[in-house]
């Protein structure tokens, strides 16, 4: 490969647990992406100017220690625009801070904004002060467990999330009332005064024992009430604000009729980035654009678009290799062994609706199912 100019100002580096998605949409935002994280599966290779895989897991996160050297390895003598960060780091806003000092301008938020959005006790008193429905929580075990939830502090992706059992919790763990209704989730961007909405998606869980709430998919909802839209943009303008949020984030809710529930922050572009991009108003140009001060456009939608995790019911000692559909990504390489309720990829669909979108997305999942349990023809 030929030696690439210091100043490559079309190069974004991105870390995250799984880079893919953001991968992705630099690619349709028209940058180079050098992609560290957890997986460095085929597609994140595919897409990637270049790609290394981190240490650590899915339970335990990135291991912190190798971070910055694997940062440094991978982008050799280049100098990309601006660090990218994903999901893994909601947990460890030292990590950012310490990734602050070493690497390009860090887009989104800063470890300030992101310990103060996935700090419980802190988003709680906000919402209260400014008037934002949230769940009460506690750092004990409650007299009526069956009411609650128990979560961990900077958790993300439904995983971490279980019903309480009267017991008390390990450190770092807390319960928050269990609030019954639609899960909908509110993509943004978060620049102050000028914070906007991308749009609205309904989620699903995808329940396996001992995690009752895994994330499933999301369906990006076509309509929205104007009235409930714009009530929802003034409270994520104040937590913006308040926070000091940047860039793409998200905010999830439960939906109980007309009322609404506020019940985290995702300071990072987040599982629906996938659903919401489009090649016409990237929001990775965005991110960047929102994160610098600089105005941003955002993408206008026609249809619904749907994505879901494709889960093993059983055992797979030998994935096959199969031809796969043009609707599926995070594809799982032939012959990796995966326990039962392991992630097999991520299915897409699009339709007219929210509606027709998760009826083919569910066909395409079930179809891609048979195929795999079949094995090639």
């Amino acid at each position: 490969m030929p030696a690439r100019s210091p100043n490559s100002a079309d190069t974004l580096l991105i870390a995250a647990i799984s880079g893919r998605a953001l991968a992705a949409a630099a690619r349709r935002a028209g940058y180079l992406p050098l992609v560290a994280d957890l997986f460095r599966d085929t597609d994140t290779v595919a897409l990637a100017e270049r790609a290394v895989k981190l240490p650590g897991g899915l339970h335990d996160g990135i291991a912190g220690a190798a971070l910055i050297p694997a940062l440094r390895g991978l982008t050799g003598n280049d100098r990309p625009a601006a660090l990218v960060l994903g999901s893994g780091f909601e947990r460890h806003p030292d990590m950012v801070e310490t990734l602050g000092r070493h690497f390009p301008p860090i887009t989104g938020c800063g470890s300030r904004a992101i310990g103060a959005a996935k700090d419980p006790d802190r988003l709680a008193a906000t919402c209260a002060e400014l008037g934002i429905p949230h769940p009460a929580l506690s750092w004990t075990a409650p007299p009526d467990p069956r009411n609650w939830v128990a979560k961990a502090g900077g958790g993300a992706g439904g995983a971490h999330v279980g019903r309480a059992d009267g017991k008390p919790l390990t450190a770092g763990r807390y319960f928050q009332r269990f609030i019954a209704g639609e899960s909908v989730s509110a993509l943004f961007v978060a620049a102050g005064h000028d914070t906007r909405i991308v749009g609205f998606s309904r989620q699903w869980a995808s329940r396996a024992p001992g995690a009752p709430y895994r994330y499933g998919g999301a369906v990006r909802l076509r309509r929205f009430r104007r009235g409930t839209a714009q009530r929802i943009g003034g409270w994520l303008t104040a937590l913006s604000c308040r926070f000091g949020l940047l860039g793409l984030c998200s905010a999830d809710f439960i939906r109980s009729g007309d009322y609404y529930t506020l019940i985290e922050i995702n300071p990072r572009p987040g599982a629906t980035l996938d659903i919401f991009d489009d090649a016409g108003a990237p929001l990775i140009r965005a991110h960047l654009d929102a994160s610098a001060g600089r105005p941003f456009t955002l993408p206008r939608f026609s249809d619904a678009m749907a994505s879901m995790v494709a889960y093993t019911p059983g055992p797979i000692a030998s994935f096959p290799a199969l031809s796969w559909p043009e609707w599926t990504a995070d594809r799982q390489p032939p012959g990796t062994r995966l326990a039962a309720g392991d992630p097999v990829c991520t299915v897409f669909a699009r339709g007219a609706s929210a509606a027709a979108a998760v009826k083919t997305l569910r066909a395409n999942a079930l179809d891609l199912q048979t195929r795999w349990e079949e094995g090639p023809p």
